[in-house]
């Protein structure tokens, strides 16, 4: 293996641990680096799609033992999100529109986020409301889509609606989004089987270095980070992330 596949390796570890700690598996951040190290797009979705599976099943994990996972709250998301991720991951964008459309969703997900942090210091977020069942299943396909056609996984894409809609609390999101990386990853990229031979001969390195890294991520996220934090550092990859994409 050349040190092009280590240093990659040290930084998945790093971002698995920073997206993690937020209930997120880390394919924006994935892909914005690998962007960064120019690799083919084809191999970039399905690369980030393995890895955000690595990383969402050790997250959801983490949530549902410290007690934070709602059931009432994914699977209204995940009823359409799961087939439409599915769809989605069977559509391969051209490089010059795949870059645009990820990078612009997730700047303008970023300044959502920020929003959300302002509100909450000056004291005027109100109570979190059950999302309703109509509203979360059409929430869950759009987004299943979106991420599976992007490789995303889709939490990134969920997060900044729950918080918009006030449908859960910084924690309960973190976990709802967590369990949906999961399945639309896994759909996602049952979805693009066709492509799998793209898929690089060091993926098996780089998810042993996301599985360290979620685990340390997901173990300091269910328990020690406040609200408030959350919020802050997922407004701050996301923007991260979607200026990369878009340079």
């Amino acid at each position: 293996m050349d040190t092009e596949v280590f240093w990659l390796a040290g930084v998945f570890l790093v971002i698995a641990v920073i997206y993690a700690a937020v209930g997120q598996a880390g394919a924006s951040g994935y892909i914005a680096i690998m962007a960064l190290f120019g690799v083919a797009p084809l191999a970039m979705k399905t690369t980030a799609l393995a890895l955000n599976l690595m990383v969402a099943a050790i997250g959801t994990a983490w949530f549902m033992k410290s007690g934070r996972l709602s059931w009432r709250h994914i699977y209204p998301f995940a009823v359409l999100g799961f087939p439409f991720s599915m769809l989605g991951g069977s559509i391969q964008l051209a490089e010059g529109v795949y870059y645009p459309i990820v990078g612009a969703i997730l700047v303008l997900s970023a300044l959502q986020m920020a929003r959300s942090v302002m509100k909450r210091s000056a004291g005027n977020v109100a109570p979190p409301r059950t999302p309703p069942f109509l509203a979360a299943l059409a929430t869950g396909a759009l987004i299943g889509f979106v991420s599976g056609t992007t490789g995303t996984g889709g939490g990134v894409f969920l997060a900044p609606v729950i918080f918009a809609m006030r449908w859960g609390t910084a924690h309960q999101t973190a976990a709802t989004t967590a369990l949906y990386n999961l399945m639309n990853s896994a759909a996602a990229l049952i979805g693009a089987y066709a492509y799998w031979d793209q898929i690089p001969a060091s993926l098996p390195l780089w998810l042993a270095a996301v599985a360290v890294g979620g685990t340390v991520g997901a173990f300091v996220g269910s328990r020690y980070l406040s609200d408030r934090w959350l919020r802050g550092i997922l407004a701050a990859l996301l923007l991260a992330s979607g200026v990369k994409l878009l340079l």
